[in-house]
């Protein structure tokens, strides 16, 4: 496993954990992001997830493994990893699997990533994500 790698799961997990502590020690203050079930527009800096990883802290969910009335055990899985690294800067894309356990049986959701990581004062951060969903377009069905 790579270095970018590494540094890549390493960020996942503290999204994972709803860990903002370790989600500042990974990601640019300067951050943009697009996440499709969210806004059909642009995010802009951490407040966004600061906000909802520190919610979902308090309630004990994972984002995108929201369980009803239960905590539910999580996991997170790339398929398809691809890290295209050049110098300080990285691009890694791949489709995020999460996987939630819940009495009714286990669930999968899924979605495309891109993450674009530099390394800024000898520190490699996250300063893009563009998510988009993971189901075929609708002029193919």
């Amino acid at each position: 496993m790579d270095e970018i790698e590494i540094f890549l799961r390493k960020h996942l997990q503290c999204v994972s954990e709803n860990n903002v502590a370790s989600y500042h020690e990974t990601t640019s203050p300067d951050l943009t992001l697009y996440e499709w079930w969210v806004t059909p527009h642009r995010i802009d800096g951490l407040p966004f997830h600061e906000f909802m990883m520190s919610a979902n802290a308090e309630k004990g969910i994972v984002f995108g493994a929201e369980a009803k009335g239960e905590k539910a055990k999580t996991r997170f899985d790339l398929s398809n990893l691809h890290i295209q690294h050049y110098g300080d800067c990285a691009v890694a894309s791949y489709t995020l699997l999460v996987s939630t356990s819940t009495a009714d049986g286990v669930k999968v959701a899924a979605h495309n990533e891109t993450r674009v990581i530099v390394k800024l004062d000898g520190a490699w951060k996250v300063v893009h994500v563009h998510k988009s969903p993971a189901y075929s377009a609708l002029h193919v069905q």
